[in-house]
């Protein structure tokens, strides 16, 4: 099997001439090197089923269950990530990298498209690569050495849904968020080698070696930095459309912005690594 990679703009990267229900080791093997390399895959024309699904997650790694998203029934080791026409709030609009409260965090996770809106629903993602590499030398200096502590508490506890009826049915089992992680702000890619920022909106709570206003004034400007457009792809999907994205290497951002309109996706996560700076 011979396939296509082409660079897209910002982050990651297009593969073609490939069918992801009947890949070999060898392909395998490209796509995972090539997760490392660009952070993000996207592919078209995919016909999974849920059983294919899995099988094609478990070709990277082990299956990390999802605590909280509602399971496709059925298919416990598939998370529905669904907003219903009369839903107003949509699942992963905040800029996030999913699993890094985790000790250990998640490599990627593996979205298919299932039913679609007619207009909108596009994910944003944006290559910590890239952000990393355009720091200036000062600002890496900065950062060289710090850690971050990540939570789940304040994004799926209690709190978080207890009058929030919207999510209802979505997003539970408030009492496992129970997670806290320190990582480095810098990390080298497990597969790649490469140096990516490793913090993020959703998760992170505080840089550890600072106090907290000067923690949370460096983390605005490092947010910053990285939403800059010219680190990021909108990706658009279509019937038969696949994501998979490298949590060490990449943020993303699922637009809200197709009110009165079904989107349903099957989410698969793959267990990863301990991380290192």
């Amino acid at each position: 099997m011979t396939i296509r990679i082409r660079a897209a703009d910002g982050a990651g990267a297009y593969v073609e001439d490939v069918q992801l229900d009947a890949l070999n080791q060898s392909t395998t093997d490209t796509l995972r090197d090539a997760l490392g390399e660009y952070g993000v895959l996207f592919f078209r024309e995919q016909s999974l089923t849920p059983d294919q699904h899995i099988a094609l997650a478990e070709r990277f790694g082990e299956i990390n269950i999802n605590r909280f998203f509602t399971p496709v029934d059925g298919y416990p080791k598939i998370a529905q990530v669904l907003k219903e026409p009369d839903q107003q709030k949509n699942i992963g609009e905040q800029w996030h990298t999913d699993h890094s409260y985790d000790q250990i965090p998640a490599l990627g996770s593996i979205l298919v498209a299932r039913e679609l809106p007619k207009t909108g629903g596009d994910t944003i993602f944006a290559s910590m690569f890239a952000a990393y590499d355009a720091l200036d030398d000062a600002m890496n200096q900065k950062l060289a050495g710090l850690t971050a502590t990540h939570s789940s508490r304040h994004a799926f506890g209690p709190q978080a849904y207890e009058e929030d009826d919207d999510l209802a049915g979505r997003l539970g089992n408030t009492a496992a968020a129970t997670q806290d992680a320190i990582h480095p702000l810098i990390i080298s890619h497990p597969i790649s080698g490469k140096k990516a920022l490793y913090v993020n909106p959703g998760f992170t709570l505080h840089i550890n070696e600072l106090e907290a206003a000067e923690s949370d004034a460096l983390l605005q400007q490092i947010y910053t930095h990285c939403q800059n457009p010219d680190f990021s792809h909108r990706f658009s999907w279509q019937d038969g459309s696949i994501a998979f994205w490298d949590n060490r290497a990449t943020w993303h951002s699922a637009m809200n912005d197709y009110a009165g309109q079904r989107r349903l996706m099957h989410r698969i996560t793959v267990a990863g690594a301990a991380l290192t700076a």
